[in-house]
């Protein structure tokens, strides 16, 4: 599995290829860059959500939400019970590598639950949806 710097590295590696290829004209190199930005962009900016959202006990972790996320979750989906057997079947449905997410759409005010293929970010399904919660569904994730 990649690591947190090895994204960044690749990630600031093909930036100075774009810069080079947008200086030189080279409309190929520019689009096929795009999917390397993306991909290491992502797997950043995914990671860095995913380390965040771990807390021991101690600080708070494993313990249901409270106050308004604990109530907008029984508001959006009745229960976390609920929410957490959403999250489990899209995760299972998700075919190869991914992401599940409970993200808060600023728009509609709810939250949702999305997924994203590879490493895309949740902002690749719409500009209006902020990660709260990603859920790594690589299959790397899945070893001990």
């Amino acid at each position: 599995p990649e690591t947190p710097s090895t994204y960044i590295t690749n990630y600031n590696k093909a930036l100075e290829q774009l810069d080079d290829a947008v200086a030189k004209g080279d409309a190929p190199a520019v689009v096929k860059l795009q999917s390397a930005i993306k991909f290491n962009g992502g797997g950043h900016v995914n990671h860095s959500i995913f380390w965040k959202n771990l807390a021991p006990v101690r600080e708070g972790g494993g313990e249901p939400p409270k106050s308004s996320l604990g109530w907008a979750i029984d508001n959006h989906f009745g229960s976390l019970e609920v929410l957490i057997q959403k999250m489990n079947a899209e995760g299972a449905a998700l075919q190869g590598s991914g992401w599940i997410w409970l993200g808060l759409d600023t728009e509609l005010k709810r939250l949702v639950v999305e997924t994203t293929a590879n490493q895309d970010p949740l902002v690749t399904k719409g500009p209006n949806l902020v990660p709260l919660l990603g859920i790594d569904v690589w299959e790397h994730a899945y070893y001990f």
